[in-house]
């Protein structure tokens, strides 16, 4: 009661709308203390339209390759540097290795003995044609040629798998890009040693790329397959693949991750930026749920624009409800930015119907 009355004695100035009912609503600093009414930017805190979400760029998972030593030994020469882009199959570094100059003298000497096992195999099939050996030997002998071969094949693999390579200095130890990319750390230099399986070089492809995207949970749960995401300012774009199930508990924001291809050279593996998310519940502004105030068949909310002489003007404008999710609701007919009345709004309703002008 006491509120109601605090209203009819305002000093209020309406503007009319054609329709008769109130388009605009100007009110003195004092009365627009006095009503509690205070308005936060549409989109505040979602800014899923602004651009204002923080991203993080990271590499895709199936893009990134360690370049690791094999076996142990000690760094000869580096042949890239971070930063270079590389193809695959290119060398990148060479090792001294005692253990490489082992598999060295053991693929040499399987290979040795398989050429002795397999001339002693042509030997024997030419005594057998004579008449000289019996079936047996020739048998022995083959399964002989064959197991040397076997074991020599395998030598032979084992060397080309852990870098060594015949023809080259013994013990020498030669890494080579997995696959076409760009070097994006060095982990190790000159002269160092260097343990089995220790990574030497990280490389990874860079397009496309990967977004890590901190959204609201509110904006998260309206995300539709595929939603455009774009980074302002770079020409960045791509498209949400996937939407978190947990919440952080600080921010209570959802992980969204998107791939973006078009320009993606344009970020950087770590680079933190600002993403937009559009197509959320159809191209939506999300404001507070408590802005919406129901007249006549209509959903209005309270705009706040400038008015003169110190007078705020708060403008009535119609919009239509997309979703409303707990104390959010997504809307159009308003802009991202734009301050929107979310308290104070019943005083606002009855000036708008007529109650001030009494």
């Amino acid at each position: 009661m006491l509120h109601r009355r605090f209203i009819l004695a305002l000093t209020t100035s309406l503007v009319l709308g054609t329709a008769g009912a109130a388009e605009g609503i100007v009110l003195k600093p004092a009365q627009l203390e006095g009503l509690g009414i205070r308005t936060t930017p549409a989109g505040e805190g979602l800014a899923a339209t602004a651009g204002q979400l923080p991203a993080r760029v990271l590499v895709p998972v199936d893009q990134m390759r360690i370049v690791a030593s094999p076996m142990s030994g000690r760094v000869e020469s580096l042949s890239v540097a971070e930063g270079m882009a590389v193809k695959a199959g290119q060398e990148v570094a060479a090792l001294s290795s005692p253990d490489a100059l082992q598999l060295q003298r053991e693929a040499m000497q399987a290979a040795s003995e398989a050429a002795l096992a397999q001339s002693a195999y042509v030997r024997d099939q030419k005594l057998y044609k004579e008449g000289l050996i019996p079936e047996a030997r020739l048998q022995a002998s083959r399964a002989a040629a064959a197991q040397a071969g076997a074991l020599s094949r395998e030598r032979s693999q084992v060397l080309s798998l852990s870098g060594a390579k015949r023809g080259r200095a013994a013990g020498s130890l030669v890494l080579v890009a997995p696959i076409d990319g760009v070097v994006l750390e060095k982990m190790v230099e000159v002269g160092e040693r260097v343990d089995a399986s220790a990574p030497v070089f990280r490389i990874a492809r860079l397009s496309p790329l990967w977004l890590e995207i901190q959204v609201p949970l509110a904006t998260a749960d309206r995300l539709k397959p595929d939603a455009r995401v774009d980074v302002p300012g770079v020409g960045v774009s791509g498209r949400v693949i996937g939407v978190g199930h947990a919440v952080d508990p600080v921010t209570q924001t959802v992980m969204v991750r998107a791939e973006v291809t078009d320009n993606a050279e344009a970020l950087r593996p770590g680079q933190m930026v600002s993403a937009a998310i559009a197509d959320t519940a159809g191209g939506g502004i999300d404001i507070a749920a408590s802005a919406l105030s129901h007249e006549g068949g209509r959903t209005l909310v309270f705009v706040r624009t400038e008015g003169a002489g110190g007078e705020v003007s708060f403008e009535a404008r119609e919009v239509k409800v997309l979703e409303v999710s707990g104390t959010t609701a997504s809307v159009q007919g308003v802009q991202a930015g734009e301050p929107v009345a979310v308290s104070g709004v019943s005083g606002l309703k009855a000036l708008l119907t007529g109650v001030g002008a009494q």
